[in-house]
C-alpha cells in the first residue's frame, strides 16, 4: 500500500521535510516512489506538486494525518483536519511537577495518580487480611500453654499429694 509522508532531510536543529510517496513499510528516510513536495517549518514555506498530490490522492493513497492536515492548511487539497492524539514519552511524564502538568486521564477518566492510590489501598487491605487470618491461629496456640502454666486446683491438689508420698 503506498502512502505519503514526511520524510526529514533537514540538519540537526534546522528541520526540513520532503513529502514522499513511498510503500508503507519502507522506513520513511529510505527508498520512495516519487517526491511530492517539500516543508520548511521554521520559515512556514512549502513547495507542493499539486497535480501529482491530487493523482495520487484519486488512485486511493493514504496521507499521513500531519501531510493531510498541511496540505489542508496550505488549501492544496479540500477536506477537513484530522486530530492528531501525541502521545507524551515516558520521560518527559516524570519529569516537571505536578502543578505544571495536568495528570494524564485514562480511557477511564481516572488519573494515574488515581490508579496508583487505589493499588496501594489494595495491597494494605490484602496485608490487612493476611495480618487478621494469622493472628487467630497464634492466639490458639497460646491459649493451651496458658492452661498448662496455671493449672486448676484440683490439679494443684493432685501435685502435693504426689509429693508428699
Amino acid at each position: 500500500m503506498l502512502v505519503m509522508r514526511f520524510s526529514r532531510v533537514g540538519r540537526k536543529n534546522k528541520p526540513q521535510f520532503r513529502i514522499v510517496l513511498q510503500e508503507h513499510t519502507w522506513a520513511p528516510t529510505g527508498k520512495h516512489v516519487e517526491i511530492l513536495g517539500s516543508w520548511d517549518p521554521l520559515q512556514k514555506k512549502g513547495s507542493f506538486k499539486n497535480e501529482r498530490i491530487q493523482y495520487w490522492l484519486d488512485k486511493g493513497v493514504q496521507a499521513s494525518d500531519s501531510v493531510h492536515n498541511l496540505l489542508v492548511s496550505q488549501e492544496v487539497i479540500k477536506a477537513d483536519k484530522i486530530k492528531i492524539k501525541i502521545s507524551k514519552k515516558k520521560s518527559e511524564e516524570n519529569e516537571g511537577s505536578a502543578e505544571t502538568k495536568e495528570p494524564a486521564e485514562d480511557k477511564d477518566g481516572t488519573t494515574k495518580e488515581d490508579s496508583e492510590k487505589e493499588l496501594k489501598k489494595e495491597e494494605a487491605k490484602e496485608e490487612d487480611v493476611k495480618e487478621e487470618s494469622a493472628l487467630p491461629e497464634k492466639k490458639e496456640e497460646e491459649a493451651p500453654k496458658e492452661e498448662k502454666e496455671a493449672p486448676t486446683p484440683e490439679a494443684k491438689a493432685k501435685e502435693e499429694t504426689k509429693e508428699e508420698k
